[in-house]
């Protein structure tokens, strides 16, 4: 990022600006991803009006990026006067979509109307490994296609791929696939419940054994390594005490009008079919709650002695466990594996020692204080700007 961006990030985190948005205008799909987390049946979308309505309130409240995504996008027969009116209102404009639908006018059209990036999901090199997890039949073919209509309007694409049982062993065809495309990648090895709460799609997680030859990986790890000379003053600063920007200076908006910080945080806060989004983001009790939260306070991962290597994410932490202030075996699991890829002997995370001694997390709930546990880590920085980086689907 550059060091304007770096300075606009700090100053939203600081100020709780709401810089990003994420917006689901639709859960319905085409597509029936082996692990998708969303139901969807359209039970009562926002109509024109309504995300009209919604795009207003976020341009008065200081959004800057806007993301809609779904289910798929291009479903929603308004979809493109949705982004002419995104971009009357001067929003730089992302999508994420699976790319189906898109063929040369549309792609011509996404360029015509100033969208900035696109991301589609492809699951693989191989046709029949992806078109099995999609379950339809061609939806490689299609995909890929689209990709090379966005790229020849010169709009910027990028791939994104999470992993799974089903096509683990064909990441580096993805990374090859990108390159060949010329476009940015995502490996993604975050598999998540259903926002219903249903674990089912965990069946499809691989243990952080299998994910070794990704996490080993000189080609794929290389692009996310962050210089500390990279790191801007600000970082000193105790807003960047928090595990991301979900909350914020971002939030999640669904297709029903329920706010929530974050896609992985399935706690409304408030809906803007009852609500305005002002009174939604600066009054609600879940947002505040949020915002309140500080690594370095965190019962039991405050004190982890691996701290510095773990991706915990409150709103995993919320589904999986429960408890957005606690540890979860995912990011504990993840933690040591990293921290035994970067020569630590024997790591055992906080939780883990707990565990082992007969311990709970509950008689564990005290708020460190110490120096030592204290203060953000460069790994903690390089999590925030990625997030952000993530959000805002920039390359």
């Amino acid at each position: 990022m550059t060091g304007l961006m770096d300075r606009l990030i700090f100053r939203s985190l600081k100020s709780h600006l709401p810089l990003n948005a994420h917006f689901d205008i639709t859960y319905r799909c085409n597509e029936r991803c082996v692990h998708c987390y969303l139901d969807h049946e359209d039970h009562g979308e926002m109509t024109t009006s309504e995300v009209k309505g919604v795009l207003d309130q976020l341009r008065a409240a200081g959004t800057l990026f806007l993301t809609f995504s779904g289910g798929e996008v291009f479903l929603r027969k308004d979809f493109f006067e949705l982004l002419a009116y995104a971009r009357q209102l001067h929003f730089d404009l992302c999508l994420k979509t699976n790319g189906v639908l898109i063929d040369a006018v549309r792609a011509r059209r996404l360029k015509e109307m100033g969208v900035r990036k696109v991301q589609i999901s492809i699951y693989s090199g191989r046709p029949e490994v992806h078109d099995a997890i999609t379950k339809l039949p061609g939806s490689f073919t299609r995909s890929i296609a689209a990709v090379r209509f966005l790229k020849q309007q010169g709009l910027q694409a990028a791939i994104a791929c999470p992993i799974m049982p089903q096509n683990v062993a064909d990441y580096r065809q993805v990374v090859d696939l990108a390159a060949e495309l010329g476009v940015a990648y995502l490996l993604d090895l975050t598999i998540t419940p259903k926002m219903d709460g249903d674990r089912a799609p965990l069946a499809l997680r691989e243990d952080s054994q299998s994910l070794l030859p990704i996490l080993t990986d000189p080609v794929v790890n290389a692009k996310h390594s962050r210089s500390e000379e990279s790191q801007p003053e600000e970082y000193s600063d105790p807003c960047y005490d928090i595990p991301c920007s979900a909350g914020h200076n971002s939030c999640y908006i669904t297709p029903y009008g329920d706010v929530t910080a974050c896609v992985q945080m399935p706690v409304a806060a408030g809906n803007l079919r009852r609500h305005s989004f002002q009174d939604i983001w600066y009054g609600s009790r879940e947002l505040r709650h949020l915002r309140d939260l500080h690594d370095s306070e965190v019962p039991i991962c405050s004190t982890c002695s691996i701290r510095k290597f773990c991706q915990r994410c409150p709103g995993l932490a919320h589904m999986e466990a429960g408890n957005a202030e606690g540890p979860y075996e995912r990011a504990c699991e993840l933690a040591e594996t990293s921290a035994r890829l970067a020569g630590v002997a024997h790591p055992v995370s906080a939780y883990h020692l707990l565990r082992n001694s007969g311990g709970t997390a509950q008689s564990a709930s005290v708020r460190s204080a110490n120096g030592s546990a204290s203060g953000v880590t460069k790994s903690r920085l390089i999590t925030i700007a990625s997030a952000v980086d993530l959000q805002l689907n920039r390359q």
